[in-house]
């Protein structure tokens, strides 16, 4: 709706970072508060966070240029090497599960490095802060035009007018569209509000990281339903099986496997 919050001189500062900041500071106070809990160090979450965030924003930049880069020559979302350094690329937040994929990564290899953050049980307190950022982080989706809906005459659709809603993210304008980020906010929202309920009847550590990327999987299944932007290219000549959709499954089966895992290993643990 609005993809330049303000300009700063020459220089337009973009709607979709400030409420990014705004998102990763939101679940930051909700991993401290969480992590309190469980006696973790406010500061150590902190520093943590931090790492992971650079994660994030490198992981998601990296997805959207592989996607476009493998994507057939010729086809929309197509990609070459000199596309990856323009400003459209540059201004694009990129794929938001490359992002958690990497950050991931980097959490699983900080916490064995130790810092009094075991592994398990800073991911409980992380995650539920996690699902608040990415629900935020969609109203900036929302405000850029970015990660659109598909065509619909319903009531609650969004019409997108700015020209650089088109010019940043490709938006088609003057059509209405499902407002499919406000969609996947409200799943965000569902997925962060079950997490805190699970927590407070934990069985074991890590079941609530376990649940998250179950419970992410699902919902980012559904919402991709109401995805238009299709240049984010499909898998195995499926239609059906975006990019988004085959992170989605990958999702939700680590988290099954972890869950079964890690009950196993607390059964073990207390027999």
């Amino acid at each position: 709706m609005h993809p330049v919050l303000f300009h700063i001189g020459s220089f337009p500062v973009g709607t979709y970072g400030v409420i990014l900041a705004i998102a990763f500071f939101a679940g930051v106070g909700l991993a401290r508060r969480q992590g309190r809990m469980d006696g973790l160090a406010p500061a150590s979450l902190s520093d943590l966070c931090i790492a992971l965030l650079i994660a994030a924003v490198i992981g998601a930049k990296l997805l959207m240029v592989l996607v476009g880069l493998f994507t057939p020559a010729g086809q929309e979302g197509a990609m070459s090497f000199a596309d990856i350094f323009t400003m459209g690329t540059l201004r694009a937040g990129g794929a938001i599960h490359g992002g958690i994929i990497a950050a991931a990564i980097v959490y699983f290899w900080q916490t064995r490095k130790g810092h009094g953050l075991p592994m398990r049980t800073t991911g409980d307190a992380l995650v539920p802060g996690v699902a608040l950022g990415q629900a935020i982080g969609r109203l900036g989706c929302f405000s850029a035009g970015c990660c659109y809906g598909t065509e619909t005459h319903a009531s609650w659709a969004a019409t997108f007018t700015d020209p650089n809603a088109a010019l940043f993210s490709g938006t088609p304008l003057g059509i209405p569209l499902h407002p499919v980020q406000l969609y996947t906010m409200a799943g965000n929202l569902i997925v962060m509000a079950l997490l805190l309920m699970a927590r407070k009847r934990r069985g074991f550590e890590g079941q609530i990281l376990a649940l998250y990327f179950i419970f992410e999987g699902i919902q980012r299944a559904i919402t991709e339903t109401w995805r238009g932007d299709l240049d984010r290219g499909t898998w195995f000549h499926l239609s059906w099986l975006s990019t988004g959709r085959l992170t989605a499954i990958g999702f939700a089966a680590l988290g099954v496997i972890l869950l079964a895992m890690w009950r196993k290993r607390s059964e073990t643990a207390a027999a």
